[in-house]
């Protein structure tokens, strides 16, 4: 799997230039076996280094290596995935604290989409418009 499309590499490099801003997450990768689960906010000019929200284990912003996420192996021939329906959708100090008080990402998304707005501004479970 491509782990960056050219729109999303395009989006963490000019959040990159601009570090001093509370970014939305561009892209969620994922460990389809079990834990790992990463959502990037920033690409580093090296084309590697990349800053955002990690739970390989506990929820903590920080830097990692995109070549390392596309080195890990596997059961099956698999690797490190793409989700390919994320959004992102609330800033990463929001995701962080969600991360932080429900024990993981993954839990933390649930909340999130539960209790919050969708980017549409719609709520998760508000009754459709009546005409």
């Amino acid at each position: 799997m491509i782990l960056l499309t050219d729109t999303q590499r395009d989006r963490l490099l000019a959040n990159g230039h601009d570090r001093d801003q509370d970014h939305i997450p561009v892209v969620k990768f994922f460990n389809p076996f079990g834990a790992g689960v990463w959502l990037a906010t920033e690409l580093d000019e090296d084309g590697d280094t990349m800053f955002g929200l990690a739970d390989i284990g506990y929820p903590e912003l920080g830097s990692w290596s995109l070549n390392e996420l596309r080195s890990i192996r596997l059961p099956f021939g698999m690797g490190i995935e793409r989700d390919l329906l994320f959004t992102g959708d609330f800033p990463i100090s929001v995701w962080a604290q969600a991360a932080r008080e429900a024990g993981s990402i993954r839990d933390a998304e649930r909340l999130l989409y539960r209790s919050g707005r969708l980017s549409n501004g719609t709520r998760p479970d508000a009754e459709p418009p009546r005409s």
